[in-house]
Parts: C-alpha cells; sequence; structure tokens
C-alpha cells in the first residue's frame, strides 16, 4: 500500500503545468488527478482534467475506471476543504483506496477545491472530456517557486498578456541575449529587469546574481509577484532562481537544486552556471557545502 501525504495548492498547480514540448497532461501515465466531492459539486466546476470518484452501492469509493493507478507517476486527490491527515473525509477515505493499487505516494491537496480555486481560479473548469490534442495544447503557465511570490518560465510566457493577468505578475526578469520584453508595451502594468546573456558555459551570470537577488528580493518583499524567464525556461532562469533561493532562503546550492527540481524536473543550468553557482555557495554561506561533481548534478 502506498503511502498518503498532504500537498500545498501550489504542488498541484505545478504538476498540471510541466510540459515536454507539450503539456505532459497528454501523457497516460503522468498525473491521476481525482476530485472526490460530490457529483453535483464536480459538474458544477472542477480542476482541469480532474474526474470524479464513482463509489458503489454501499458508499465505498471506486477505482477509476480506464486508468492503471499502478502505472501512474502522480496520483492526487482532493474533496472541499480537507486540510490534515486526521480528518474523516471524502479526500481521505478516496485517496486510502487508490493508495492500495497505487505504486507511488498518493497526495491530498490541503485545503481541497476550496482553497486551490481560489488561488487558481482559471484552472477551474467544467470540461469533462478531452481529446490529446486538447490536452496536448492546453495552455502552460510559469510553474511556481515561491507560492503567491516567485515564479519561472520561458520567454514566450513571458510575453503572454493573460498568463501575466491571471498570475498577477507585476515583475519580470528576463536573462536573453535580445530585449524582447524590454521592447514590447506593458501598458505600465510591469516592471522590467533584463539581463543580456547568452546561454553558453562562457557566459557569466555570476556578476549579475548580486543586482539580480537585490531587486527580486525588493519586490517580493512588497508582496509583488515576479516572473524570471529565459528563451526556453530550462537554464539561465533556473540558475538565477537558484541563486535567489540560496541568497534569499539561505539555502544552500543542493537545497535549492532539489526545491527547483520539485518545481520543474525540467530545468538545467548549463555546466558553466553550475560553476557559477558552487562559487556562489561559497560567497553567499562563507564555505562550500554542495559538491558539484556528485551524480545529481
Amino acid at each position: 500500500m502506498a503511502e498518503i501525504f498532504m500537498c500545498e495548492p501550489f504542488e498541484l498547480y505545478n504538476l498540471l503545468n510541466q510540459c515536454r514540448r507539450v503539456s505532459r497532461l497528454a501523457e497516460i501515465n503522468y498525473l491521476c488527478l481525482i476530485d472526490a466531492r460530490e457529483t453535483q459539486d464536480y459538474y458544477a466546476s472542477h480542476v482541469i482534467t480532474a474526474k470524479n470518484a464513482k463509489m458503489d452501492s454501499e458508499g465505498t469509493f471506486l477505482l477509476p475506471e480506464a486508468l492503471e493507478v499502478d502505472s501512474l507517476q502522480h496520483v492526487v486527490v482532493y474533496d472541499l476543504n480537507t486540510d490534515c491527515l486526521q480528518e474523516q473525509g471524502r479526500a481521505v477515505d478516496c485517496a486510502q483506496i487508490l493508495a492500495k493499487a497505487s505504486v507511488y505516494p498518493v497526495h491530498i491537496v490541503r485545503g481541497g477545491y476550496q482553497r486551490f480555486s481560489a488561488l487558481y481560479p482559471f484552472l477551474r473548469t467544467e470540461k469533462i472530456l478531452y481529446t490529446i490534442m486538447e490536452l496536448e495544447n492546453l495552455q502552460i503557465y510559469p510553474v511556481e517557486i515561491i507560492a503567491g511570490l516567485l515564479y519561472m518560465g520561458d520567454q514566450q510566457q513571458g510575453t503572454d498578456s493573460c498568463i501575466l493577468k491571471d498570475l498577477k505578475i507585476s515583475t519580470l526578469i528576463s536573462i536573453s541575449e535580445d530585449d524582447t520584453l524590454g521592447s514590447r508595451s506593458v501598458k505600465g502594468k510591469q516592471t522590467i529587469l533584463t539581463i543580456p546573456v547568452a546561454d553558453s558555459v562562457e557566459s557569466d551570470l555570476y556578476s549579475n546574481f548580486e543586482r539580480i537577488c537585490s531587486f527580486i528580493g525588493s519586490h517580493i518583499n512588497m508582496g509583488s509577484r515576479v516572473l524570471i524567464v529565459s528563451k526556453q525556461g530550462r537554464s539561465r532562469c533556473s540558475a538565477v532562481t537558484i541563486a535567489f533561493l540560496m541568497h534569499h532562503l539561505k539555502y544552500t546550492l543542493e537545497e535549492a537544486w532539489n526545491h527547483m527540481l520539485k518545481c520543474k524536473p525540467q530545468m538545467r543550468p548549463n555546466t558553466g552556471f553550475l560553476q557559477q553557482l558552487s562559487d556562489w555557495e561559497l560567497h553567499t554561506m562563507g564555505t562550500q557545502h554542495t559538491d558539484i561533481s556528485e551524480p545529481c548534478f
């Protein structure tokens, strides 16, 4: 039987916004998202791609039809507002049934649909069935690094006015060789910092870390939401985000790296940036705690 854990709403948000060229929600073995609320509540509105949990005549939850739960990488359940594992409710009951079949841990969303839909109203829907093409073409949002404050994505997301509006982004940092963000009209709604650095092992990001970290810190300390972008959203922006976590939250490089992998498993600073992050760890902590020759890097 798999273990059952609580997860925060932003963790489900990040699961819904992973991609490999197209949305990972199109992958048949990626995510099992179950809505354990009453059926009428599900039909009124639910989290995008969620399936409603069915019950037998005795009121026991059934495994979802046409899904091999034991092959799914992520199994997530929510009800209306369950807040902890000690609560007796529909999410816990459903999770226990799923845990009997799952190989991977089953997660229950803290605060349930009530909290998730309040934080991410743009991920609510009444749609129940999706074609593969519809799943592949779902809107992908930047991943959330610090809940409600710091986001990371690609350059296209940084120029999408709907995304910026939905996430209430007020500050943008573009790590790019061109000035795509700086040259466009933002109608006075976003503050933009452009750092012209190429994604090359020879490029110098290190000399910008102090400036970028101070810039991000000043904005999130005021409650502003910050989005960091680079062309593909994998190398430059992830290096800068890791540097900020080390500076702002006093993480070691390894701790910041692991946090980033949970938010975006596809992130990958190039080897030159990795060495600069190691140097940054020495600068911020006075010693190097992380061995970047380890296989995980």
